[in-house]
């Protein structure tokens, strides 16, 4: 070190190499000696015992505190900004963590999906960009298009139990202040002849407003709410989306250079109007036998046959296309739970896993192989799905047929998701957040999502 560099000007060194100061030797001695300077001293007995000025009960924790206030403002409790004040916090708080980590109100976004066979809800704040953070969840099964397919119409017992799911979801909403919402309703609502009565009805009585989107809107938000785990070096993937009322499916081809949003490079998509719930109505879904479930293949076969799109060989004719499949319903997330042998479903094990194609296969095997108790009593499927599950099975072999595959991956994720990444990039908040302050570093959390 240069002589006088990073020392103070009464420390200076004389000839002989030592501090040329006596007062700063003695200030030294009394350092060590625990001592104060004679005027610090004066000044500590002038100043009035507050809690805050107390002296510690020894040495150490008088250092400590002195360090603790370097870089502090000085000013007093009244004079700092009421958010800064501390206050008193509760010893324990038994929410999940998701909701004690509260976000700025103006940061929240919601989204609603009444399905034909589930009710959903998501609340979320947008983290780094293109994910979320779950603030808060619903999620029912409603059974909304239970006996539609045979008389038209939504059932007074169906719309019962929709509207006791909605008015939990209201009840969440009315809790937070959010910055933007969209509720949508999908198949049953626009198959039914009294759809538009019951979304009225809904308003109402929950005072929620929900809107009937098309297949094409349903399609593309499908699309949207899986986009993360389309890999930036895939060129080509078959994405499906078994509901309860209809089933989507989207050809997707990225080419050299991939949008912000993908579903931008959607080329071909269908919306084939089976699902889960009409499927298992129409063949029988407690007792499935191979001859039935080759029905149920067979009837989906020939919807597909009226869609016109590429052929898998024009998909995967590049070896580095990476072409594959990718399914968001209960359908594939219940094989996949399935495969990997969960004691009890687990959105974070499943989201994202990959199955080969002969996994798939021996998956519907096992399933096509239990009666109905046994689909039951398996934790990742319990009875209120045991009587769909093969029925989304029998559609899911129909596009395997349709476009062969490898591999597929497994999304835990759907139309809310879509929905969140849909307003969430439409309102621009991701390059707000990467841009307030200058460079923002982001940190992903275990609740984030996309």
């Amino acid at each position: 070190m240069k002589a006088g560099e990073n020392e103070r000007p009464d420390q200076q060194p004389g000839p002989d190499g030592r501090p040329g100061n006596d007062a700063s030797r003695k200030r030294k001695r009394r350092r060590k000696k625990g001592g104060q300077p004679q005027q610090q001293q004066q000044a500590t007995k002038a100043q009035p015992q507050s809690p805050d000025n107390r002296a510690p009960g020894s040495k150490k924790k008088q250092l400590r505190n002195r360090r603790s206030l370097q870089g502090r403002p000085l000013a007093a409790p009244s004079d700092r900004p009421a958010s800064s004040v501390a206050r008193p916090q509760p010893a324990h708080d038994a929410r999940p963590q998701a909701e004690r980590a509260t976000a700025p109100p103006s940061d929240l976004y919601a989204a609603l999906d009444l399905g034909t066979n589930n009710c959903r809800l998501l609340i979320a704040q947008p983290t780094r960009p293109g994910q979320f953070r779950v603030v808060d969840a619903f999620s029912r099964i409603v059974r909304l298009g239970e006996g539609l397919g045979s008389s038209g119409r939504l059932s007074e017992d169906a719309m019962e139990r929709s509207i006791e799911a909605l008015k939990i979801c209201a009840a969440k909403l009315s809790t937070r202040n959010i910055r933007k919402r969209r509720l949508i309703a999908t198949e049953a609502c626009r198959a039914a002849e009294n759809g538009e009565e019951f979304l009225a009805r809904v308003t109402a009585e929950t005072g929620l407003e929900l809107e009937i989107i098309n297949r094409e809107t349903e399609a593309r938000l499908a699309v949207s709410g899986c986009s993360s785990l389309v890999g930036r070096e895939t060129r080509s993937v078959v994405l499906f989306d078994i509901g309860g009322g209809s089933s989507e499916i989207a050809v997707i081809k990225t080419g050299e250079s991939r949008s912000a949003r993908l579903a931008n490079h959607i080329t071909h998509w269908t919306s084939l109007p089976v699902g889960v719930v009409t499927l298992s109505e129409r063949h029988g879904g407690r007792d499935v036998t191979p001859a039935v479930f080759d029905a149920m293949v067979r009837e989906v076969e020939g919807m597909l046959a009226a869609f016109e799109s590429p052929d898998v060989s024009e998909l995967a004719d590049d070896p580095d296309s990476g072409f594959h499949l990718i399914g968001t319903s209960g359908t594939v997330t219940t094989l996949a739970g399935v495969h990997l042998g969960l004691p009890k479903y687990d959105r974070r094990k499943v989201d994202g896993v990959w199955l080969s194609d002969a996994e798939v296969s021996a998956m519907q095997a096992k399933l096509l192989s239990w009666d109905f108790a046994g689909r039951a009593a398996n934790p990742c499927i319990g009875p209120d799905r045991a009587d769909l599950v093969l029925a989304g099975c029998a559609i899911l072999e129909a596009i395997r047929r349709r476009w062969p595959s490898p591999r597929m991956r497994v999304a835990d994720r759907g139309l809310r998701e879509g929905l969140l990444t849909d307003m969430m990039a439409d309102d621009g908040v991701w390059r707000r957040l990467r841009h307030r302050g200058g460079t923002t570093s982001w940190r992903s959390r275990p609740g984030d999502k996309t």
